[in-house]
């Protein structure tokens, strides 16, 4: 859990709030040069994390990796997805996935479905922040990542999502 007790965004003191949460990503995805979110603050003041302008779009945006790791790397259990999202060398990625698997009763290789994702990211935010996402939070951000994904379909253009608006 990363915990920073400077200013936020709009210049209060954080107050010891997980940085996850006062940056709007529970899951504490990481800014990559180029790419640029959907839901994106304009003014990017942590230089390690993704903020976004709602806590749903930075839930849109898990959402979104988990689509991209299943499809580009077949990682479709909580060992595999863990292992790629919070590698050894970074984090204790054994402790992470029996954290998960504890909390969404999942095994870490049972082959995970879109429709477990919600469990899924809400017990990623609890290890990534130590909270606890309301569900309608996490169905929210999920269904921001639908829209989008079905609007793809409808249009029928590739799914493919752009580095440089994601």
């Amino acid at each position: 859990m990363k915990t920073q007790q400077n200013s936020s965004p709009r210049g209060e003191v954080g107050r010891g709030l997980p940085l996850g949460i006062r940056n709007n990503n529970p899951l504490n995805i990481r800014r990559v040069a180029g790419t640029t979110w959907k839901g994106q603050r304009a003014e990017q003041t942590d230089h390690a994390f993704v903020q976004f302008r709602t806590i749903e779009f930075g839930l849109r945006a898990a959402f979104v990796l988990l689509h991209t790791y299943s499809t580009k790397y077949h990682a479709n259990c909580i060992r595999d997805i863990i292992s790629r999202w919070a590698p050894p060398s970074e984090n204790d990625t054994d402790q992470y996935v029996r954290n998960v698997c504890k909390w969404t009763g999942f095994g870490g290789l049972q082959k995970l479905t879109e429709s477990d994702w919600p469990s899924l990211v809400q017990a990623m935010g609890r290890q990534e922040c130590g909270a606890v996402l309301p569900i309608e939070t996490i169905m929210r951000g999920y269904y921001l990542y639908k829209i989008n994904s079905q609007t793809h379909q409808l249009t029928n253009s590739h799914y493919y999502e752009n580095r440089k608006n994601r």
